[in-house]
């Protein structure tokens, strides 16, 4: 009944779609600005960005991970980086999640990948239990710092 499979080019609508879907249930639908054109040229161009994984249940998309690979100085080794994780609230319950993050960490490992690494909100208690349950371990030390916007500009001297 659950299928995982890479996306494609014809996939750009769909993706958009689960990324409004997550930003919306994350409190934040206003947030997003990626359009279907940014998708297909910074994913399925020639040197593709990211990877987005499409979870269908009995043929009908219910989730996606968009994820991209960086790498650990410390470690001397990529890293596998998820972005975002989302399966609709019609098909949680089912271990599609789950599934999926089996599937991401098999791809690292497969990849030589030394972590697999993720955020998740501090208000998102059920998330947090999900992944404190598959063994992870949320590392309160490290605090995301972001620059965009005109804070972005300035500091690039534009």
């Amino acid at each position: 009944m659950l299928r995982l499979r890479p996306a494609t080019r014809a996939d750009v609508p769909l993706i958009l779609s689960l990324i409004r879907e997550l930003a919306t249930y994350e409190r934040d639908p206003a947030a997003v600005v990626a359009t279907e054109e940014a998708l297909a040229r910074d994913g399925f161009g020639e040197r593709p960005l990211f990877q987005v994984t499409i979870a269908e249940w009995s043929g009908t998309p219910v989730g996606f991970a968009f994820w991209f690979f960086a790498y650990s100085t410390w470690r001397g080794q990529p890293t596998l980086y998820l972005e975002d994780l989302f399966v609709r609230p019609e098909a949680r319950g089912r271990g599609i999640g789950k599934e999926m993050m089996r599937y991401l960490a098999r791809t690292a490992l497969d990849t030589g990948c030394g972590r697999f690494v993720w955020q998740v909100l501090d208000w998102n208690s059920p998330s947090i239990e999900f992944y404190e349950s598959l063994g992870a371990q949320v590392v309160h030390e490290w605090l995301t710092c972001r620059l965009d916007g005109e804070a972005l500009r300035a500091l690039a001297g534009r």
